[in-house]
């Protein structure tokens, strides 16, 4: 089987960090409906028996909504359980860009040997349901500026937003291409919205055109929750076409993925999608890629 980098997992011990969005009370209007199915101790164990049929030779932990104010215990937290089962292989870690103290922030994290990036989720719709955030915050100048210091220590930039926020941060992105960034969950198309389709497309045409962009080909249940291979197959192929082979990151999202479908179902689809390319390319959509992106250093 193709060695697996998975590109984007979560893991959580909810005894030990406090998650708010993992705590009851649990409802069905927020941006991915109730979590309850999830809200429950998930570790290195759980996570490798998630994905026993496959080949995952590393992971890359992404920040995973743990209470602001225990995001440097998350990272302890992931670096103590990289150094007993050999997972994550790197993480990329909560800061908020827009704090007056970022910067002391950006270099707590970056201190951490496994760090290699900073995810402040931006996520802003004008329907409140579907926001993250209370304001766009990559409107916001002090948001600007916090960014602009990622480069400076070292970091990546794990960037999940929705399309129509897209042409608007390429301005800021272009000016900082030391600053890798990875776009999180297919760029989360909003096909509820009228035009919501072609936002994705010209969102994602605009930062393709930026060489230090690559893309995560996960988080099919935020397209829809009752999704299917043949309607997710456009989103994949479309973000394929755009990115290429080389800049392309298949990615489980696991557990948050769970609400919607197993993973074998999400990497079977993504398998079969696949297919046709050669045994290169899949290498890399499969492995190399993230391998290369967030500097593992493994023998791939």
């Amino acid at each position: 089987m193709i060695p697996f980098v998975d590109a984007h997992i979560h893991l959580w011990d909810l005894g030990h960090i406090r998650y708010p969005w993992l705590m009851p009370p649990f409802a069905e209007d927020g941006p991915n409906g109730s979590v309850a199915a999830i809200a429950r101790d998930f570790g290195v164990a759980e996570y490798r028996a998630a994905l026993a049929r496959w080949n995952v030779v590393g992971a890359v932990h992404i920040d995973a909504g743990a209470d602001p104010a225990q995001a440097l215990d998350e990272t302890r937290w992931l670096e103590g359980l990289a150094a007993e089962h050999g997972l994550p292989d790197a993480i990329v870690a909560f800061a908020a860009l827009d704090d007056p103290d970022v910067e002391a922030a950006l270099a707590a994290q970056g201190a951490h040997s496994r760090v290699r990036g900073i995810r402040h989720i931006i996520n802003w719709h004008s329907d409140a349901q579907r926001s993250y955030t209370p304001r766009d915050l990559t409107r916001d100048a002090r948001w600007q500026a916090g960014y602009a210091l990622l480069g400076r220590h070292g970091l990546s930039f794990d960037l999940q937003c929705y399309p129509a926020q897209m042409p608007g941060l390429v301005p800021l992105i272009a000016r900082h291409p030391e600053i890798p960034v990875i776009i999180n969950h297919l760029g989360m198309p909003v096909i509820t919205d009228p035009d919501g389709v072609a936002q994705w497309r010209n969102g994602l045409r605009a930062l393709a055109a930026l060489p230090h962009v690559a893309i995560k080909l996960s988080g099919l249940g935020f397209i829809a929750r009752d999704w299917t291979p043949e309607s997710v197959r456009p989103f994949l192929l479309g973000a394929i076409d755009l990115f290429g082979t080389d800049r392309c990151l298949f990615a489980s999202d696991a557990p948050t993925d769970m609400l919607f479908a197993p993973i074998d179902r999400y990497l079977e689809t993504c398998h079969d999608l696949v297919a046709e390319f050669s045994k290169d390319e899949r290498r890399a959509m499969f492995g190399r890629n993230a391998n290369r992106v967030y500097r593992l250093g493994l023998a791939l």
